[in-house]
């Protein structure tokens, strides 16, 4: 019984030197190092050398301004210190500013996000087929048939090196840029941000869709493929059912998105929570901005909470 702790003590001593070792021999990386000192060097520049005088935001002039817009300019009327509490009128405030714009900003972004995603998953879904570089091949999912091997010279290995550059093109402008070139082509309506959330999620998308095809289990599809059927019954029989839960869950990913971005392309000028916003802040209506702004966040949680149990139910499935 008396050698129990000593054994044990010597276990204990025994792993520590194991795992010191481990930490003394773990590979190291001089890329990991010198981003971590560029990083540094840049936060003391920033910090340091730039314009930017980071006292000036907690001086007494900026805290008396936050004390004002808290106190006097964002809160409603049945909450301010003068009036006092009350709850009556409270609610009847939050049901005046729901029926002058809460419900329109509500309805408008909700539409333009479904739109728009939906837009955007249909011609993701186009562009991922075309971009993924093992079905584009001119033999699908045959091993020889990789990039810079034999008949992979077929013209269809290009379209994908193409569709894959377009992909890029089309999520490396923001939607903001997107919605500002709509808006002077077909002016101040929806469409302008519904085209533009759609354009810049379907090259996310076509990315993320070409990624799941070419991360698919190649044995059957190879089987597919090498007992004669054609590229079209390989990518409807074979792909299109083993893709599909996996790209959905990008899919509705995506439409969280959507929601959040539908709302800030409002700063336009397009109908949305986020031009009430700009108005009741043109108008100096702080409290019914704020209103609108809490609102928003519901809206997003909402199609959050939706879009994780959509996620959950298919990925039960993947």
């Amino acid at each position: 019984m008396s050698d129990a702790p000593s054994n044990a003590a010597t276990s204990n001593a025994a792993t520590y030197r194991e795992v010191q070792t481990l930490w003394r021999d773990r590979p190291r990386s001089r890329l990991l190092r010198w981003s971590a000192l560029l990083g540094g060097i840049l936060i003391a520049w920033v910090w340091f050398l730039s314009d930017i005088d980071f006292r000036d935001l907690f001086s007494a002039r900026r805290m008396g301004n936050l004390d004002r817009f808290v106190h006097t300019r964002a809160l409603p009327p049945a909450l301010r210190a003068d009036a006092g509490p009350d709850e009556a009128s409270l609610w009847a405030w939050c049901q005046e500013q729901m029926l002058l714009y809460g419900w329109r900003g509500l309805g408008a972004t909700l539409c333009i996000s479904v739109l728009a995603i939906a837009l955007a998953g249909g011609a993701g879904a186009v562009l991922g087929a075309f971009g993924a570089r093992n079905l584009m091949s001119a033999h699908p999912f045959v091993p020889h048939a990789t990039a810079g091997h034999g008949d992979c010279s077929h013209a269809l290995d290009r379209v994908a090196q193409g569709v894959r550059v377009l992909c890029i093109l089309l999520r490396a402008i923001p939607e903001y840029i997107w919605a500002y070139l709509f808006l002077a082509m077909v002016g101040p309506t929806a469409w302008p941000a519904i085209l533009a959330l759609a354009i810049h999620n379907s090259g996310i998308l076509g990315r993320l869709g070409g990624e799941t095809i070419e991360n698919l289990p190649a044995e059957p599809l190879r089987a597919m493929s090498m007992a004669g059927a054609t590229r079209k019954e390989v990518a409807l029989a074979g792909i299109f059912p083993m893709a599909l839960g996996r790209y959905l869950l990008y899919f509705f990913y995506r439409f969280e998105t959507c929601v959040r971005e539908a709302t800030v392309l409002g700063m336009l000028g397009i109908v949305s929570l986020g031009y009430f916003i700009h108005e009741a802040r043109a108008h100096d209506q702080y409290d019914s901005m704020l209103f609108l702004v809490v609102l928003g966040g519901a809206l997003v949680m909402f199609a959050d909470i939706v879009s994780d149990l959509a996620r959950r139910w298919l990925r039960r499935g993947v």
